[in-house]
């Protein structure tokens, strides 16, 4: 880390392919906007996936995590989203990242390459340690669960 940057190494699947790498659209946001790589389009299916490639590998340092979550215009505009929510992408995967859109629409929706598909979020992660005890501190909420406040 210098003055308080994260050093994230990445590296192009295909070196031959010039490609748009992850980027923060404006100096503000929190997420770097991730481009499909890809030799044809895409047509995803009205309520199907496809997993779609964005020409990198990284390696985030030990103790983060990205998170690859919706674009909200294409969800806006098209009803397309990120399946799994973030998905997660951990410190020892050194593979390319890849988004797993999904058309929640009623029409085709059409990836090109270099369109804006995902927006990648690095987070700190904890080293967690769990303990088991024999009872929890009690809270006003309790058990209460899935809507337990009501609507």
């Amino acid at each position: 880390m210098t003055d308080n940057n994260i050093i994230i190494k990445i590296v192009p699947v295909n070196p031959q392919i010039n490609h748009p790498m992850p980027s923060q659209m404006t100096n503000g946001a929190s997420g770097y906007d991730l481009f499909a790589c890809l030799p044809e389009p895409v047509v995803i299916l009205p309520k199907k996936g496809e997993l779609i490639g964005i020409g990198y590998a990284l390696s985030l340092p030990m103790g983060y995590e990205g998170q690859i979550r919706p674009r909200s215009g294409l969800a806006l505009k098209h009803s397309v989203s990120v399946l799994n929510s973030p998905g997660t992408i951990d410190s020892d995967y050194r593979g390319e990242i890849k988004v797993l859109l999904f058309n929640f629409g009623e029409d085709l929706f059409t990836v090109h390459n270099q369109d804006r598909v995902a927006q990648l979020v690095i987070n700190a992660v904890p080293s967690v340690v769990f303990k088991k005890v024999d009872s929890l501190d009690e809270t006003d909420r309790g058990v209460g669960g899935y809507g337990h406040t009501g609507r």
